[in-house]
C-alpha cells in the first residue's frame, strides 16, 4: 500500500531547513519558530521511517534519504506554488473575467481592446464565450448579451443599436452574382442564426417581402458562423451593423442592396445586481459603455 502522503507544511519546512541547512533561518523564513519547524522535521522522519538530517553542532547535514528527497519536494513546491499563482493569483483581485458572445468579441470587442489595456495595465483580463446560455455565470464579473437587456438577476447597459443588413460574398458558389433585389431572396439560400428572434422572417414581414420562404435554408448557432458561410458564397446572411464593417472593409462580404430595418434586439451589458462592483469591474464596465458612446456618435 502506499504510503499516504506527508502535510504540507512539513514539506515546507523540510525543504527550507535543506535550503538553508539551519533550523534558525528556516524558520525565519516561514515566519515560524525555531521548535515549530524542528517538531514538523521530526513529525516528518517519523512518518517516512528515516532520518532527513544529520545534527550537527552548528548547523544541519542532509542524510543520504535527504538528498534523495529534496529535490522531488522541491519541485513540487514550486509547481504548486505556480500553479496556484496562475490559476488564482497574487493579483486575482484585479482579473476580469468577461463572458461575451463569440461574434461580438471577435468583430467589436477584440480590435478595441488595446485602448483598454493601455489605460488599465494593472487589469488582468480573462475571456469566456457564451452561445445561447440564459443562466448566469458565477465567475463572470460582467457578461456581454444578445437580446432586449431583460435578465433576471442582471442590470443591463445597451452597447449596439444596429439595422439588420442582409449581406453575402461578392461572389457566391458556381460563380453565380448577388442577388440585386430582395425580391431575388426566392432563388438564393437563406443563412440563419439559431437564437435571434429577429432574423429572415421578421426582416421579410417588416419590408413586405410575404412571398419569400423565409425558413428555407441552413441554421447555424452563431452569427460568426453564418457570416463567414456567407463570406465563402453559400448564401445571404443577415448582419447587424455593428458586426459587419470589417468583413465590408476587407471586401469579403458585401450588401447586395440597400433595404433595412431595425432591430429591438441589441448587445448589452450585463452586470449580476447581486454582488457589489469592485473597482476593476466599473473600470471596464465605464470604459465600454464609452466606447458604445463613441460607435453611436458616429
Amino acid at each position: 500500500m502506499k504510503k499516504r502522503l506527508p502535510p504540507l507544511n512539513w514539506l515546507r519546512s523540510f525543504e527550507a531547513a535543506a535550503r538553508h541547512l539551519n533550523f534558525t533561518q528556516a524558520a525565519a523564513e516561514l515566519h515560524m519558530t525555531q521548535a515549530a519547524v524542528s517538531q514538523q522535521i521530526k513529525g516528518l522522519e517519523t512518518k517516512l521511517g528515516c532520518a532527513l538530517f544529520i545534527r550537527l553542532p552548528r548547523g544541519l547535514e542532509l542524510t543520504d534519504a535527504g538528498r534523495a528527497y529534496i529535490p522531488g519536494v522541491r519541485e513540487s513546491i514550486e509547481k504548486l506554488a505556480l500553479v496556484t499563482d496562475e490559476v488564482f493569483g497574487k493579483e486575482r483581485s484585479h482579473t476580469l473575467t468577461v463572458r461575451v458572445n463569440l461574434v461580438f468579441f471577435n468583430t467589436w470587442l477584440a480590435p478595441r481592446l488595446a485602448d483598454f489595456r493601455r489605460q488599465h495595465p494593472d487589469i488582468d483580463l480573462r475571456f469566456t464565450s457564451n452561445i445561447w446560455v440564459a443562466g448566469q455565470d458565477k465567475e463572470a464579473d460582467v457578461e456581454i448579451r444578445y437580446g432586449k437587456g431583460i435578465w433576471p438577476g442582471f442590470a443591463s447597459n445597451r452597447l449596439t443599436w444596429d439595422e439588420l443588413v442582409p449581406v453575402c460574398s461578392p461572389v457566391l458558389l458556381d460563380d453565380r452574382p448577388p442577388p440585386s433585389n430582395p425580391e431575388n431572396l426566392i432563388d438564393y439560400t437563406l443563412l440563419h442564426v439559431i437564437g435571434y428572434e429577429e432574423g429572415w422572417g421578421y426582416w421579410l414581414k417588416q419590408l413586405g417581402y410575404h412571398s419569400i420562404d423565409a425558413s428555407q435554408g441552413i441554421h447555424f448557432d452563431s452569427l460568426m458562423t453564418a457570416m463567414e458561410m456567407a463570406a465563402q458564397g453559400h448564401g445571404v446572411a443577415l448582419g447587424r451593423t455593428s458586426l459587419i464593417a470589417p468583413m465590408l472593409e476587407n471586401g469579403r462580404l458585401i450588401t447586395p442592396f440597400s433595404e433595412t430595418t431595425g432591430t429591438s434586439e441589441s448587445f448589452f451589458l450585463a452586470t449580476p445586481s447581486n454582488r457589489p462592483v469592485r473597482p476593476h469591474v466599473e473600470a471596464f464596465q465605464l470604459w465600454l459603455i464609452d466606447q458604445a458612446g463613441l460607435d453611436w456618435a458616429e
